[in-house]
């Protein structure tokens, strides 16, 4: 089945369907940084936040829309001088995976500003094979806000 995926501001969601999501114990098994209860003020600070990226960077994280509906938020967010792919879905839209990352994919090639993406994994993570179908390609282990990670990078100037 074909699903119409687009790309919204998070501001545009409800925050009830965030929090829902962001409380989802199965969203928080490969998510080391998720150490705080989701509830309505975790939710419009990190949705503050997720905006003042996009007013500092003109890019950033998106709402994502699978045929209208939400189900979850993802995009690019400048750390440092590289563009950083995140994608956090909702358990019933994790199948939907590589067809939003394709498209946003898409998006980063379209975007001069960005001549290649990072990908930050947890080592729990075993399924990796997607990214190396894409042709990212792993530059090692790093720490990131104490909890370690695997940093990966893929060109988008190819």
């Amino acid at each position: 089945m074909r699903h119409n995926i687009a790309f919204a501001r998070l501001p545009d969601i409800e925050p009830a369907e965030i929090e829902s999501h962001m409380s989802d114990p199965r969203v928080a098994e490969h998510m080391p940084l998720l150490t705080f209860e989701w509830d309505a003020a975790a939710v419009a600070n990190f949705v503050t936040q997720k905006e003042k990226c996009w007013e500092r960077d003109g890019l950033g994280h998106w709402a994502i829309l699978s045929d209208g509906r939400y189900v979850g938020w993802g995009g690019f967010q400048k750390e440092g001088d590289e563009w950083d792919f995140g994608l956090v879905l909702r358990p019933d839209a994790f199948g939907l995976g590589t067809s939003i990352s394709k498209k946003a994919l898409e998006f980063a090639k379209a975007d001069e500003r960005i001549p290649f993406v990072t990908f930050l994994l947890p080592p729990s993570r075993k399924n990796l094979g997607a990214l190396k179908r894409i042709g990212a390609h792993c530059i090692g282990e790093i720490e990131y806000d104490g909890a370690k990670f695997l940093k990966f990078r893929l060109e988008t100037d190819q």
